[in-house]
């Protein structure tokens, strides 16, 4: 359950509330992997025609053009990179393959994310923790090569490592700082660097393993912060490996919390891995509520890139991989509507706020049972501000999808706030529908519609009064709570 109300400002303007990178990851390069690290380069299918492998290309040029897509995520082996050498020089000719796949995403104008896919291992071994047979240079010489690689491409990202397990946070958060400042000496001095926790960079256990304060406390070699973002992943089935179809969370509380602790530090983070089952109703509920809850976060989630295309059939069990359909790509179900539509149409979202709303701002406070709401600083009733400010906001959703709704809010024990009554409740007149004002208990657990557009239910005592600008508004309550306005139609069905 989230700890603080969620308070949003749909005033003059309306900011883009949902990730600024959205993006699929285009496996092959990982193929084989093992989470003890072992990954053999017989396995590797880089995901291109013309080296055997799916269309990748194809795949990522359907994904900006068709859905505006801005980032890709290129896994590969260290084996593949340096040809089963460890502690070799980048190997020419497997290198080129791979960069064959970076050329291609970099072509369409997206961000690519270079991942080294080994769990922290080399053949078993964790880095500069195991036996003593790989060690903290042998990462930093991959990754300084690398860097070397990429200097001059501003637009690739660097991923330091898939999914570190079973080791000591502290002890690998000083590994990933050994290869910061490679990555920065090699000439790399503003691409972004995504750090890995423990625990397979689960959500849920991010904050709890420490891995969190570990990797916040990392730094550039100038002692900024700059460009370096925490690496989350998080599955819905039961054990977050990604192996099941069944889906049994839709991880909102565990993305609440690492929220929670980027806010606290002034950090952010980016998504890069997450997914489940296509075809199912259960994951297709669940996986569009988590994503919604990623991009209403966006403050501190960068991010969301999903798994997985690429070398992956459409017969994956989380296959986001495109079927080819009439000469062209069609995205499945789960990637049309809940890694596409969510993420366009959080964009119609109002954005978070300032931390008043005394310049007469239309208000939305939604709060879960316990929560501390703060009565704003408002108008008096009857000054004609709130008019003028329902105008405004008006005037601001115009740009909108059309139709839309605005709602406003005034929390119990506020006042002040001017909120009209009865036949005098204003519209918006991109609708031209004049309506009137409903009061109703704001719901925590349980919600319906009235037939109106209006939305009343059980919850906590003390309500809240609604009032209705305009037709189209449905309001989704997620399970833990959390008030999702979406402007348009929203077809889940409200829980």
């Amino acid at each position: 359950m989230l700890s603080k109300s969620l308070v949003y400002s749909a005033l003059v303007s309306l900011a883009a509330a949902r990730v600024q990178y959205l993006g699929v990851g285009i496996a092959g390069g990982d193929f084989g992997c093992q989470i003890d690290g072992s990954c053999p380069t017989g396995s590797t299918q880089l995901p291109l025609s013309s080296l055997g492998g799916g269309d990748g290309e194809g795949q990522m040029k359907h994904f900006v053009q068709d859905n505006q897509m801005n980032m890709f995520r290129l896994p590969i082996s260290w084996q593949f990179l340096v040809n089963n050498k460890l502690g070799a020089t980048l190997d020419s000719t497997n290198l080129a393959k791979y960069d064959k796949l970076v050329q291609a995403c970099l072509a369409t104008g997206a961000h690519c994310m270079v991942e080294i896919h080994n769990f922290a291992r080399w053949n078993k071994v964790v880095i500069g923790q195991g036996d003593g047979s790989v060690t903290d240079d042998h990462f930093v010489s991959l990754w300084a090569q690398l860097a070397t690689k990429y200097a001059a491409a501003d637009r690739v990202v660097f991923e330091l490592m898939n999914e570190p397990h079973d080791l000591d946070v502290t002890i690998w958060a000083a590994t990933c700082g050994k290869a910061i400042a490679a990555i920065r000496n090699a000439g790399a001095t503003t691409h972004t660097i995504l750090l890995p926790g423990t625990n397979f960079n689960s959500a849920a256990k991010l904050v709890s393993s420490g891995s969190a304060d570990a990797l916040a406390a990392l730094t550039n070699p100038d002692g900024t912060a700059d460009g370096l973002l925490l690496d989350v992943h998080k599955y819905l089935d039961t054990d977050n490996s990604g192996t099941h179809a069944e889906c049994v969370t839709n991880n909102t509380d565990a993305f609440a919390e690492v929220a929670a602790f980027l806010r606290r530090t002034g950090r952010k983070a980016i998504v890069s891995e997450t997914g489940a089952a296509p075809g199912d109703a259960a994951c297709l509920a669940m996986f569009c509520e988590q994503n919604a809850f990623i991009n209403a976060n966006a403050d501190v989630f960068v991010g969301l890139v999903t798994w997985g295309a690429g070398s992956f059939s459409p017969s994956y069990l989380l296959s986001a991989t495109p079927s080819r359909q009439g000469g062209k790509y069609v995205d499945n179900d789960l990637m049309a509507q809940c890694v596409v539509r969510t993420w366009r149409e959080a964009s119609d979202v109002a954005a978070a706020p300032p931390s008043s709303n005394s310049n007469g701002s239309v208000v939305l406070s939604a709060t879960n049972s316990g929560d501390t709401v703060a009565a704003p600083t408002a108008p008096a009733a009857g000054t004609g501000t709130w008019a003028t400010a329902i105008t405004a906001a008006s005037a601001a959703l115009a740009g909108a999808a059309s139709p839309t709704t605005l709602i406003l809010a005034q929390p119990a024990g506020a006042s002040g706030l001017g909120v009209p009554t009865g036949g005098d409740a204003p519209h918006v007149s991109a609708t031209s529908a004049p309506v009137a004002p409903d009061t109703g208990v704001f719901p925590t657990a349980s919600a319906t519609e009235n037939g109106t557009g209006f939305v009343t239910g059980s919850g906590p005592a003390s309500p809240s009064t609604f009032v209705k600008v305009s037709w189209a508004v449905r309001v989704q309550m997620a399970p833990n709570g959390l008030l999702l306005l979406v402007m348009g139609l929203v077809a889940a069905a409200l829980v």
